[in-house]
């Protein structure tokens, strides 16, 4: 079995990571080396060091680590980002002089100087041909206009969630996990839209977070409306706890609502958990990107 030794690089401060290879190279966690990249050379920090995995798995042959970044690649780097801060202010001038409605949100500048790349927001498609000749008549080098999702803008502004922490995306998410309305609804979570959204609009991700143990004892526990067998007779279940599994059942011979634990109980007809069509109409937008 052929093992291939491996590094990952990551670009951005909570990005993807990608794998390269180090070849002889002692490669210290935290390092800047240069790399090539489909964008072209680039200058990343590694973030995994001393990994292997077997050459079948791969895709595609590792490209070779060029080198560990030194002095002069780093001032490269810093000049790169007053060129960043410069081509934002004087791309925010050439949006408002053709009155385009988009929202610039960052400008990249790769570690080659061959491509600068800004990043904005609108709410529908926007048509920045013109805007692109601009800019390219000023930088006088490759220009890439890219529409992101107001996640995405949040990633890279950042900022304090309602919980008072950095947002999760911006502070350790490397890719937006789906989530959807059915996962607060099975958290028995209010579908109130503004408790379930996060700054950027969109449904929270810490939705995500328990889902899979919800899920599980989801399984074991009788659902709202279920009809079950107690020490007192057949019943409904009118409310559910998952966390403490207790249940709340109206019995059949009496209007008196009881509490029982779910492993005292035993199940004739499970429910299913339901949205109201309005409220998912309501909600349906914060899963949009």
């Amino acid at each position: 079995m052929s093992m291939v030794k491996y590094i990952g690089v990551r670009f951005k401060k909570v990005g993807k990571i990608y794998y390269f290879s180090p070849g002889d190279m002692q490669i210290p966690l935290g390092s800047k080396v240069i790399v090539e990249t489909v964008r072209g050379v680039e200058c990343g920090e590694v973030v995994l060091v001393d990994k292997e995995m077997e050459e079948k798995k791969l895709s595609a042959p590792l490209k070779s680590v060029i080198r560990i970044a030194d002095q002069n690649d780093m001032e490269t780097i810093e000049r790169n980002k007053q060129k960043e801060k410069e081509a934002f202010a004087i791309c925010q001038e050439k949006i408002k002089k053709h009155g385009l409605k988009m929202d610039l949100v960052d400008v990249e500048c790769t570690f080659d100087n061959n491509k600068l790349l800004f990043y904005f927001t609108a709410e529908s498609r926007v048509d920045f041909r013109e805007l692109v000749k601009d800019l390219a008549s000023v930088f006088r080098t490759r220009i890439e206009l890219r529409q992101i999702g107001v996640r995405d803008e949040a990633k890279m502004l950042g900022g304090l969630g309602i919980c008072g922490q950095p947002f999760c995306c911006s502070r350790f998410l490397g890719d937006f996990q789906p989530v959807s309305v059915k996962m607060a609804k099975e958290q028995s979570l209010s579908l109130n839209p503004a408790k379930l959204s996060g700054t950027c609009g969109r449904l929270m991700c810490c939705l995500k977070y328990e889902n899979e143990a919800y899920e599980e004892l989801l399984k074991t526990t009788p659902k709202i409306g279920a009809y079950v067998k107690t020490a007192e007779g057949k019943g409904v279940v009118t409310d559910v706890n998952l966390l403490t599994g207790t249940l709340k059942v109206r019995p059949d011979k009496s209007d008196n609502i009881i509490t029982v634990n779910k492993n005292d109980v035993e199940l004739i007809k499970d429910s299913v958990i339901r949205i109201d069509k309005n409220e998912l109409r309501a909600l349906k937008q914060l899963e949009d990107k």
